[in-house]
Formats: C-alpha cells, sequence, structure tokens
C-alpha cells in the first residue's frame, strides 16, 4: 500500500494576484498534467490552478465502491495531501468561498469525498462522474455547512464504474449539507468528459 508526495502542477494565474483558486484532481491511470489540460476549455480567468499528482497515477487502489479499509492508508494520505493544498491557497490570501474543485472519475470521487468531510462555503465543485466513497456511506462522516455552494455532478447510465444510484445517494448527502447540487444524468454517455459538461461548468459554477 501506498501513500502520497506532495507533488503539485501550478498554473494559470499567479496565486499572489489570483482572485480565485481551483484544486484538479486526475482519474484512475491517469496525470496531473491530463486533468490541467482542460483547464483551457474552462472560465478560469484570474485563477490559480493547482493539479496535485497521485502516486502510482492513482489515488486509491481498489473501486470507491470497495470497503475503505481496503483503500487504506491510500484514501488518508490524498485527502490529507487536498487538505494540505487548500491550507496553502488560503495561506495566500484567498479565501475559501474562492476557493473551486474540479475532478473525474476517481478525482471526482476523490473531491466529493474532501468537501463532504469539510463542507464550507466554496466557490464550487465540478464533479464528472463520482460519488462518495466506501461500500456504505456513514453520514456521521460528513459534517459541515455549504452555505449554498454550488455543485456540478454528472454522470453517464449506465456508467462502468460509477453506479447512478451511488451518485444519487450522494447528492442526497450534499443537499443535506445545504449544497446546491446540480445532477446532469447522460443516457450511454461512454466514461468520459463531453464538451456539453464543460461549457455546464461554465455556466453553474465559473460564471462568479
Amino acid at each position: 500500500m501506498y501513500t502520497h508526495q506532495k507533488q503539485v502542477i501550478i498554473s494559470g494565474h499567479p496565486i499572489g494576484e489570483a482572485k480565485k483558486a481551483i484544486i484538479m484532481l486526475h482519474g484512475r491511470g491517469a496525470t496531473a498534467e491530463g486533468i490541467i489540460a482542460l483547464a483551457e476549455h474552462l472560465n478560469l480567468n484570474n485563477a490559480a490552478i493547482f493539479a496535485p499528482q497521485a502516486t502510482n497515477n492513482s489515488w486509491y487502489p481498489y473501486s470507491f465502491m470497495a470497503p475503505t479499509e481496503q483503500n487504506q492508508p491510500a484514501l488518508d494520505s490524498a485527502l490529507k495531501l487536498i487538505d494540505n493544498i487548500v491550507a496553502d491557497i488560503i495561506k495566500q490570501g484567498i479565501p475559501s468561498d474562492k476557493i473551486y474543485f474540479l475532478g473525474f472519475s476517481q478525482g471526482a470521487c476523490l473531491s466529493l469525498e474532501y468537501v463532504a468531510r469539510n463542507a464550507a462555503a466554496y466557490g464550487g465543485i465540478i464533479a464528472y462522474t463520482g460519488g462518495l466513497i466506501g461500500n456504505e456511506l456513514i453520514t456521521k462522516n460528513y459534517q459541515g455547512d455549504f452555505q449554498h455552494t454550488p455543485i456540478l455532478v454528472t454522470t453517464g447510465d449506465p456508467d462502468p464504474h460509477v453506479p447512478l444510484q451511488r451518485v444519487k445517494e450522494s447528492v442526497e448527502i450534499l443537499e443535506g449539507l445545504k449544497a446546491e447540487v446540480s445532477l446532469r444524468v447522460y443516457k450511454g454517455r461512454p466514461h468520459t468528459i463531453q464538451m456539453e459538461e464543460i461549457q455546464l461548468a461554465n455556466e453553474l459554477i465559473l460564471s462568479q
């Protein structure tokens, strides 16, 4: 089993001059460089971009639906890494309500798990094909108040890795923590990100 080293690609606007920041989390088998390439299609003017790299190109070894203990210590290490990046951004003068998160697949699961465990007023969250992590969702793990943070969740139906039922359960928990969730389900969509989903993120999350 493994833990994660702090390897983060920083791009976009210099953090000292940025008005907002976004943390972008890649999927299993992918790279920080790959997810950061999405930035050219997103409304990230005046945003500092942070894209961490997972050890072994995977945030945790097994399915997000596996028993949580099977994905340790990698999962806790990944969550701690995100927490460190958030703390770094805040220390540089950008408040949490100007911090955004974006993830695809495993990165979307990790994004949702982090923010649900640390619910607060964020700028917004974009989760492309993901849900909360664990074979069962333990609601006491999810605490705080999103204060109407906008969250976009998109997925295919069916998706080979992410059951729609888990996506819906996750949305329910997020809404219970007072997030404003927009869910989009695409019939027969492959495990990828469509241009329509990128446009939705610009309209619903990154328009401020």
